[in-house]
């Protein structure tokens, strides 16, 4: 009984390890296409913007969104970093793990918003929820004033009650509006494309 225990411990350890190694590996796959797409973009000019787009970007899909956001409205982008969710196996973990939350370390942890009428905010979904690094960036900030838009991409589904926790956040610093918009780009594996996601989000507009 308890060999065969083992062996089943033993093929769910190997079945665990498995599927991280294939989401890391394709993860990375995904991270080198949209940093080359994002290398080939064309240059903006962004004197006297007045939109903003702070994104926070794993893989580089929600970043690629975020570029395609800026080059519409001719706005400021800024890339929010976490070091403790660098791709690779213990960044995925610790962004499984860190999912729910709404505290990370961040760079930048602030930026002066005041010359901006909109703020973009984006980040990946994780486990329903945008990823902690957009919710640390929402609590350290000042929103007097500004239109925010929440602007999300993800594999399943968020839940709207994180949506809703998240506006009453940018609300309590200061958005005057708070709207979400968001594009499923599919299960891993058999994603729409970048420029799919691109116009399905486009698409909103009309």
């Amino acid at each position: 009984m308890i060999k065969w225990l083992f062996i089943i411990l033993a093929v769910v350890v190997l079945g665990l390890l498995s599927l991280a190694i294939w989401v890391t590996q394709t993860e990375k796959s995904q991270h080198a296409k949209n940093s080359l797409r994002l290398h080939n973009a064309e240059p903006r000019i962004t004197l006297d913007a007045k939109t903003a787009v702070v994104v926070f970007s794993r893989s580089g899909n929600t970043g690629v969104l975020a570029d395609h956001i800026a080059q519409k409205h001719n706005a400021e982008l800024f890339e929010i970093t976490a070091t403790d969710y660098e791709l690779g196996i213990p960044g995925w973990i610790a962004a499984l793990n860190d999912a729910r939350s709404n505290v990370a370390t961040i760079t930048p942890s602030n930026i002066n918003l005041e010359k901006y009428q909109t703020i973009y905010l984006g980040s990946p979904i994780w486990l329903y929820s945008p990823a902690p690094p957009i919710w640390q960036f929402a609590k350290n900030n000042d929103f007097s004033g500004k239109n925010v838009i929440l602007f999300n991409t993800f594999n399943s589904k968020f839940e709207q009650h994180f949506i809703d926790d998240f506006e009453k956040l940018v609300r309590a610093n200061g958005a005057k509006t708070f709207s979400h918009r968001y594009v499923n780009r599919g299960r891993m594996g058999s994603q729409i494309s970048s420029q799919d996601m691109l116009d399905k989000f486009d698409s909103q507009d009309n």
